[in-house]
């Protein structure tokens, strides 16, 4: 088994949790700043509103399910090599012992 497949995915520092976190912060205040400063009606405006919502939305999802497959791929992959691993050590223990 090698040390890459079984090593735990590095985690995100600190401070790339803050830069993202603030990007996007940063995006939603500008998007909300344009729809308030659009020039158009009330319902033109809420159009956009929830156009924006439900993209951040969809991202969110999007994101969560390319992880959570992800995260099910290697679980699988672990389970097949163990599998593996125990059918090899069958076949080359001598049945006598």
């Amino acid at each position: 088994m090698s040390d890459t497949a079984s090593a735990a995915p590095a985690r995100a520092s600190a401070a790339w949790t803050l830069f993202t976190y603030m990007n996007f912060g940063i995006a939603a205040l500008m998007m909300a700043g344009g729809i308030y400063f659009l020039e158009a009606s009330f319902s033109t405006k809420g159009f956009y509103a929830m156009a924006a919502l439900m993209l951040v939305n969809s991202t969110a999802a999007i994101t969560k399910s390319v992880r959570d497959r992800e995260e099910a791929t290697r679980l699988h992959n672990k389970l097949e090599e163990a599998h593996t691993e125990r059918l090899l050590m069958e076949v080359s223990t001598p049945k006598g012992l």
